[in-house]
């Protein structure tokens, strides 16, 4: 018996949504549609400003490059969970369920990066109009973008290489939809105090500087904005920059409810259908939202299904 309890685990069972078959289809009929609607409307994004020429702008490339990041989210996450929803739960190896959460993490810490350099663009086109076809060159928006991408795939890496070394045994059952990090260091045998420092620290690097950048970013344009002496320039200026603050708010909120808000008296169906909200849906509502409230892509839509 004791050389069963400490017998190292390969493999773990993500228990998903306990509930009757009838519900389990329902939610994968659910997920799957809004899986293909995820990733049409993101792919049709990165079409467009890639063959659009009108839209060969700083803003609509950050936006394409944020369209790839919810292709990988929800391409991470849905597939295997619609095979657990079909299965009422499902195994994963150690090492397949470490890979899904490092992909998780380091897209949406690309993700937390690019809209701080959104936040950065708008930021320039309005407080600096002159100056902004000089500062962001496709040169510069290139570079700023590859960083944000290296930046979150590196400092995920960081951890990650530890958590790949950490020992698992007794329980095997994670109470999840997907793998993250909490609910694997708790099932870890070994020492994991050094693994949630990096996880606070990189918590500081990834989530709290760009979020910074983003306030005083806006804190800027909206001084901008207040000298405007027209309110049809202010409604203007401020049309171009609702669609990110949508974007933003709704991401924050939905990283804030799952990972800042207490667990304390949350049912684990509740963090589930929490964790659903910024891996699943805000993938779909992002192009959702930049396609209804921006009127150059809008056009750009016309002008491909005239063509």
């Amino acid at each position: 018996m004791q050389e069963s309890n400490s017998t190292e685990i390969t493999e773990f069972f993500l228990l998903g949504f306990q509930i009757s078959q009838g519900l389990r289809i329902s939610l994968f009929c659910l997920f799957l549609m809004v899986y293909c609607g995820a990733i049409c409307g993101n792919l049709l994004i990165i079409t467009l400003v890639s063959t659009n020429k009108n839209l060969h702008t700083p803003m609509y490339f950050f936006i394409s490059q944020l369209s790839i990041t919810d292709i990988l989210v929800i391409s991470d996450i849905v597939p295997n969970m619609l095979h657990i929803l079909l299965n009422n739960g499902g195994s994963i190896t150690v090492i397949d369920c470490i890979t899904q959460f490092y992909f998780l993490g380091a897209s949406e810490s690309s993700e937390c990066f690019l809209l701080s350099m959104m936040s950065y663009d708008r930021y320039v086109a309005i407080c600096n109009p002159l100056r902004y076809s000089a500062i962001m060159t496709s040169r510069h928006c290139v570079i700023l973008s590859i960083t944000c991408w290296l930046f979150g795939f590196s400092f995920l890496s960081i951890y990650m290489i530890k958590t790949a070394n950490l020992n698992f045994c007794g329980s095997n059952i994670i109470d999840h939809l997907f793998c993250d990090i909490l609910p694997l260091l708790e099932l870890a045998c070994s020492e994991v105090f050094i693994i949630y420092l990096e996880i606070y620290v990189l918590s500081i690097l990834i989530v709290i500087i760009p979020s910074i950048i983003i306030v005083i970013s806006y804190i800027y344009i909206v001084l901008a904005v207040l000298r405007i002496p027209s309110s049809t320039g202010r409604q203007k200026v401020f049309s171009t920059c609702s669609s990110h603050l949508t974007v933003v708010s709704i991401y924050y909120w939905t990283m804030f409810a799952v990972y800042v808000v207490p667990k304390k008296g949350q049912t684990s169906t509740i963090n589930k259908i929490l964790s659903l909200l910024y891996t699943v849906f805000t993938p779909l509502v992002n192009p959702i939202i930049y396609s209804l409230r921006n009127t150059d892509i809008r056009k750009a839509v016309q002008e491909t299904l005239n063509k």
